[in-house]
């Protein structure tokens, strides 16, 4: 037997018992866990007395764990759909994610809402994310056919590297994440932006989609209500909308005040 030793209690499971399986018992809504201090999936296996607390999705760094599994999500999405798409990076960020893509076309509002359908059935399919070590040649030989994870690979200081898969997507990554694409509730794409590849000007311009991912739906609702009336009150539109100034190619940094706007800055 082990002991976990959790946060006001103490529970025993089998040797070889996951974390996955000891949440059940102790804690039905977690989706990762702090094992000795370290974060690590639920598929963690169980092999000596620990200190364990349980990561929901609702706290800090569950909500990290869930927008870093949806960026993955949106990853496999693209490769479904754009076949041939050579992959960067994948991060979760202040309320989101994002990912960047090299691919030859460019990305289309039509092409953002193709892909949040395939990313709804992915979630449907309730997916395993999968977590696997390789040494660094294994890593190189199963991303040969593309130059950005190459890259990582190689500049990477330890010999074994680890990867996540979730049905026939596979990427390199750290983890920990979300025990399957079904924990995924509620996400919505935002926007495609140009990002160069490792913030270096001299390198390939990628197309970065951003997205955003709560724990539930009726976040997501409001955060994008609060993202529509932040929209409305962008000093860029009210400016066009109000006759007041306007910016130009010549000079996108410098406002053209209009007789009105004079008036208004002359006050």
């Amino acid at each position: 037997m082990v002991e976990l030793m959790l946060p006001g209690e103490r529970a025993q499971f089998p040797k070889g018992t996951t974390l996955g399986q000891a949440a059940e018992r102790l804690a039905p809504e977690a989706v990762a866990a702090r094992l000795n201090g370290r974060l690590v999936d639920l598929t963690y296996p169980l092999v000596e007395d620990a200190e364990v607390e349980f990561i929901t999705s609702s706290s800090p760094e569950g909500l990290e764990i869930l927008r870093h599994s949806t960026a993955h999500v949106m990853a496999q999405a693209v490769k479904r759909l754009f076949p041939g798409t050579r992959f960067g990076i994948g991060p979760a960020i202040e309320n989101g994610f994002y990912y960047d893509f090299d691919l030859p076309d460019s990305f289309s509002s039509d092409d953002l809402a193709r892909i949040e359908e395939e990313m709804k059935k992915i979630v449907e399919a309730d997916l395993p994310f999968k977590r696997q070590e390789l040494d660094k040649e294994k890593a190189l030989e199963l991303f040969a056919g593309d130059m950005y994870k190459k890259e990582l690979i190689e500049d990477l200081p330890d010999e074994s590297v680890s990867i996540y898969s979730q049905g026939e997507f596979i990427d390199l990554c750290r983890g920990p994440h979300l025990p399957s694409t079904g924990h995924i509730k509620a996400f919505k794409l935002i926007n495609v932006a140009g990002a160069y590849w490792r913030g270096d000007s001299s390198r390939p311009m990628l197309q970065r989609i951003y997205g955003v991912a709560f724990p539930t739906q009726g976040e997501l609702v409001d955060h994008l209500h609060m993202l529509e009336e932040a929209a409305k009150r962008d000093h860029r539109r009210l400016g066009k909308e109000l006759d007041l100034f306007s910016i130009h190619e010549e000079g996108p940094g410098f406002p053209f005040f209009h007789p009105k706007g004079m008036i208004l800055r002359n006050l």
